[in-house]
């Protein structure tokens, strides 16, 4: 049994599903807890307001919901932040603000656009357009950005002309491995993210490679989530996880309470 620690409920701008259902869908699949990862992504093209959350909504919901369930299942408080240089300090007070157990830091606008919108890749390569992309996390771990992991690393295949059919870590491994060992060198961490899997992708975000070489590197904190917007999504394919980390050199995962990592054991 494992933890979902990334998920979106009706607080995200993307996402209309009731808090309270997607903690009633993971009790029904078992998992051991889940922390609530709601988006926030200040300076957010096209729709400035749509990931700007409700704190206050987000928090007293969460907290009447941690207390309906305190006997029966663990639920963690957590948030997704949209990183970008310009808007590190905003970031960085938002999180201080508020008692997250947990902080997603993600690449989800690259120079202004979301490589979501197909004009991200407009007039260039689908190759110039990912190193974009990876250069662009190389930005963000350059700044004082506060999180705890980075998620979906390669988030940019879900959405390119091509998705992954000829994307590979080989191809980008220079940037990778450099997003890697940054990582690794300030104590971040990376998540194995399921969704990968719903895009139809047949490998996770980021790949198994991917997931590999931090192992290799001598990365230590990995932490799983499905990513999902709605209940059904919840622990998306995680029958597959205990596989892919292991293959990758793991025999834990990763939670945090309080900020802090703890590891549990791949069962």
């Amino acid at each position: 049994m494992l933890w979902d620690t990334h998920m979106h409920t009706h607080h995200s701008g993307d996402s209309t599903a009731p808090m309270d259902a997607m903690i009633t869908a993971a009790i029904k699949k078992n998992l051991d807890g889940i922390c609530i990862t709601d988006h926030f992504d200040y300076d957010y093209p096209k729709e400035p307001t749509l990931f700007l959350l409700d704190f206050p909504s987000y928090l007293e919901e969460f907290h009447s919901l941690q207390q309906k369930y305190r006997d029966t299942f663990p639920i963690r408080l957590g948030i997704e932040v949209g990183l970008q240089p310009q808007i590190v300090e905003i970031n960085n007070r938002t999180v201080s603000e508020h008692p997250f157990d947990f902080v997603i830091g993600s690449s989800h606008v690259v120079h202004g656009i979301d490589p979501y919108y197909s004009e991200y890749y407009d007039d260039r390569t689908e190759e110039e357009a990912y190193r974009e992309y990876f250069d662009s996390i190389l930005e963000n771990l350059h700044t004082d950005a506060d999180f705890d992991v980075y998620g979906h690393i390669d988030y940019v295949v879900r959405y390119g002309p091509d998705k992954n059919r000829f994307y590979s870590y080989e191809k980008y491994s220079d940037v990778i491995d450099e997003i890697l060992r940054t990582l690794i060198s300030v104590g971040k961490g990376i998540e194995l993210n399921t969704a990968g899997f719903k895009y139809g992708l047949g490998h996770p975000n980021p790949t198994e490679a991917i997931l590999k070489r931090y192992r290799e590197l001598g990365g230590e904190i990995i932490t799983i989530g499905a990513d999902a917007h709605k209940p059904e999504h919840v622990a998306y394919d995680f029958e597959k996880v205990p596989e892919i980390l292991q293959n990758a050199g793991f025999s834990y995962y990763t939670v945090f309470k309080n900020r802090t990592p703890e590891f549990f054991p791949i069962s």
